[in-house]
């Protein structure tokens, strides 16, 4: 881990030589672990009772590798694995655009949190029961009543959890980091021992943590996701508990996937306008909020992924990379630091409102302890034209049913699409199906445009998001 003047540590490389970081944690999250890298099919149960609700890494072993459940299309941080975390299982997600969803919920957060602030400073000022809606970034979620000895009546909020804080991870809404889920997933998917020091110290101390891609953790404010405690049976020099994944590695991964592409677009038809329009008037969109602004973008670089038949060769999609970093030179031997500029940024096409939504029994599903999950957040469509089959555990599919299958709080919605003529149908479903994902080492782009001339292509010179050339030094490319 180091810092960022450590040299070679992922602290420095990530705060140094930003796309060199994030190329790492594409291939790590792309390597197949081994047994001899601490995956294993068992994972120490620290309750002694094999009990699946306190420790889901019972199961684990049915993946060695991040890209085993989210490796499609071609690799790429997408979809494709069915993960055994409920008794129905769930269909696990594609990974394009966490970062931008990890910093909207987040800001939705601080907002919500701030308006219950407000409300309680107004309530012991005036000695008497202040009553405010809940609204962030435009959307609703419903209404608190703040009272002057400090309690908060939560009873009238909507589609978020009493404590305001918005969990955009896992379908139910369980997770609130890129770094947590990470944890999760090495331990429970994949059988490791990783307990993450950085986050076990913030848990246990109660403490704030800036996470090295810079979500902030407070432990006091939020009940974070504690690593499983290490198994005593496995450890290493002076019998403290081994640590399987390193904290650089998780590093890695994080600023990996904080900076991760966003889906794309492929081609914007005259049927997919209408569809946008008819998306709206269905009622869908007062759930999938198209776009959403971020105020303090953390990351370096922004992809914009677009149907463009003259450049674009698979897919016929074109990507276009501008940095979002400033050059910081602290003339100290070291290479200039290139930090994010935070700025503004406008997420289109993401369509969710992370909110919990009740669509009826159709989307109910068993936990292992026999109760019954009925609220699951909005899903971001933003890829859904290539992430086949759907809904949060696959049972529908095609587009047209997972629609019809929307009740309880969609019904109406569903109802009005269930009652389109063909060609209105139609156009609906061709602007979902403009949603792509897209593999980028083979897509072109304005980093490597490809060359359809050369001898070889389009097995070779087909163009990619070539991030080597990016590095401090493209021709050191690992």
């Amino acid at each position: 881990r180091g810092d960022w003047k450590t040299p070679n540590s992922s602290a420095y490389i990530i705060s140094r030589d930003p796309f060199r970081a994030i190329r790492r944690g594409r291939q790590i999250f792309q390597r197949k672990f081994q047994h001899l890298d601490g995956a294993e099919n068992t994972f120490y149960a620290r309750d002694g009772s094999g009990d699946l609700e306190k420790n889901l890494g019972i199961g684990a072993g049915l993946a060695d590798s991040c890209s085993t459940c989210h490796g499609r299309p071609r690799g790429s941080a997408g979809f494709g694995g069915d993960v055994v975390t409920r008794p129905d299982s769930r269909d696990a997600p594609h990974l394009f655009g966490l970062g931008l969803k990890e910093m909207l919920a987040d800001e939705i957060t601080a907002e919500l949190r701030h308006r219950r602030e407000l409300a309680l400073a107004e309530a012991r000022r005036t000695s008497a029961g202040i009553t405010r809606l809940l609204t962030a970034k435009g959307i609703q979620y419903g209404s608190i009543t703040a009272m002057p000895d400090g309690t908060v009546d939560t009873t009238k909020v909507e589609g978020v959890a009493a404590d305001l804080r918005v969990r955009p991870f896992s379908a139910h809404g369980g997770t609130i980091s890129i770094r947590e889920f990470i944890n999760g997933a090495m331990n429970n998917e994949m059988g490791f021992q990783c307990w993450d020091p950085e986050l076990t110290r913030a848990i246990d101390d109660k403490a704030r943590l800036t996470t090295i891609a810079g979500m902030t953790l407070d432990s006091a404010a939020d009940a974070l996701e504690t690593p499983p405690e290490p198994d005593p049976t496995k450890v290493a020099e002076g019998k403290q508990p081994r640590n399987q994944i390193a904290t650089a590695i998780v590093d890695y991964l994080e600023f990996y996937l904080l900076n991760y592409f966003k889906p794309g677009l492929s081609e914007q038809t005259e049927s997919v306008n209408r569809g946008r329009q008819a998306f709206d008037k269905l009622g869908c969109g007062s759930c999938h909020i198209a776009d959403l602004q971020i105020d303090r973008d953390r990351r370096v670089a922004d992809v914009e992924t677009v149907f463009d038949p003259e450049r674009g060769n698979f897919n016929r999609l074109f990507s276009s990379a501008r940095p979002l970093f400033k050059v910081v030179d602290q003339n100290d031997g070291h290479p200039a630091l290139k930090v994010s500029i935070l700025g503004s940024f406008e997420v289109k096409n993401i369509f969710t409102d992370f909110k919990l939504h009740d669509l009826g029994p159709n989307f109910y599903e068993r936990n292992y302890d026999g109760s019954i999950q009925k609220q699951f957040l909005t899903t971001a469509l933003w890829g859904v034209g290539t992430t086949p089959p759907y809904g949060h555990d696959g049972r529908s599919s095609s587009l047209t049913e997972v629609i019809l299958r929307h009740g309880g709080e969609a019904q109406s919605a569903r109802d009005r699409f269930a009652s389109l003529s063909a060609i209105e149908r139609t156009d609906v479903l061709e602007l979902l199906s403009s949603l792509v994902l897209f593999p980028p080492d083979d897509t072109a782009s304005n980093l490597d445009p490809g060359d359809r001339s050369a001898p070889g292509f389009p097995q070779v010179n087909h163009g990619s998001i070539k991030l080597t050339v990016l590095f401090n030094d493209p021709g050191n490319i690992e």
